[in-house]
Formats: C-alpha cells, structure tokens, sequence
C-alpha cells in the first residue's frame, strides 16, 4: 500500500504561480513513476505531468511550458511547479502514484482556484 499526501492548493490570480507538494509513504519501492493530474467540474480527469523513478517527464501539451515536475529524493516529496496560471487551470489536483505491482494510488486532492 502507498498512501500520498498533497498539500499547496489555494487561490491565486491570474498570471501567479503555485507549486504542490505531493508525499508518498507506505510501500514506496513498489512506485515506478508519480505524476499530477486534476480534474475541473463536469470534466474529465486529465493528467497534467509525470515523472519516472528515472527522472524523465512528460507534460500535457496545455501546460508545457508553465508546469514543472520535480522530484526531492532526500524529501520524499514530489512537487508541480505551477506559473502563468490561467483562469483554465482552475480544478482539484491529485497526485498520483503508480505502482508495477498494485496500480494505481491517488492522493484526496487540492483544490486549486485561479480568478480572472
């Protein structure tokens, strides 16, 4: 079992940034990548950016650019770097954690608000 903690959410403007952090704990040899991904109200969620245990990424092409995934091996921890929001942005973001022998695990999510 992987249990993840999200945490740097809020409300920001337009143009601002934010950055979420994102702890794993539990069985987390098991993790072979983590990533972030969000979902706004009536839409599907989406995934946003990721990072193997090697440290490649990969970002939605909606984010290139402004979004940075990276990871502190000595925090645990695992952060989306978030600049130049936009009003688009705005949804509950989760971490996510994916294992190669139980799947999927997903943090309780942050919401994060940009106003125009």
């Amino acid at each position: 079992q992987v249990q993840l903690v999200e945490s740097g959410g809020g409300l920001v403007q337009a143009g601002g940034s934010l950055r979420l952090s994102c702890v794993p704990s539990g069985s987390i040899f098991t993790i072979n990548s983590m990533g972030w991904y969000r979902q706004a109200p009536g839409k599907q969620r989406e995934r946003v950016a990721a990072i193997t245990k090697y440290g490649s990424t990969n970002y939605a092409d909606s984010v290139k650019g402004r979004f940075t995934i990276s990871r502190d091996n000595a925090k645990n921890t695992v952060y989306l770097q978030m600049n130049s929001l936009k009003f688009e942005d705005s949804a509950v973001y989760y971490c996510n954690a994916r294992s190669g022998i139980a799947g999927d695990y997903w943090g309780q999510g942050t919401q994060v608000t940009v106003s125009s």
